[in-house]
C-alpha cells in the first residue's frame, strides 16, 4: 500500500497489520522537514511501563533504552524515537 504523505497527520504514529516487516507507521515533522518513517518489528510486541510489572519485562525495556539510547537521542526523524515512544 502506497501512503499519501500529504493526507496523514504530523507526529502521529499508526499501525501498519498489512506492512511485511515494519509494525508502525508516522509521518514525523520537525523545524519544516517531513518523513515518513517506518518503525518496530511486525509480530513482537513491546514493553510499556505497566504498574507491577515483572523484573524480565522491566530489564527487558531498560536494555532496549540503553541499547539505542544514542539514536533515540537523534529526536523525531529517527525510527528509535518513535519506537521508544510508541511501543517501550
Amino acid at each position: 500500500m502506497k501512503l499519501d504523505k500529504n493526507s496523514m497527520k504530523c507526529n502521529s504514529p499508526k499501525k501498519t497489520p498489512s506492512h511485511p516487516t515494519k509494525s508502525h507507521v508516522v509521518k514525523a515533522c520537525d523545524n519544516g522537514e517531513e518523513k515518513i518513517i517506518r518503525f518496530g518489528q511486525q509480530g513482537v510486541s513491546g514493553s510499556p511501563k505497566k504498574d507491577g510489572e515483572s523484573e524480565s519485562y522491566k530489564k527487558r525495556r531498560l536494555s532496549f533504552k540503553a541499547r539505542h539510547s544514542k539514536n533515540i537521542k537523534r529526536g523525531k526523524m529517527s525510527a528509535a524515537y518513535w519506537a521508544d515512544k510508541v511501543k517501550w
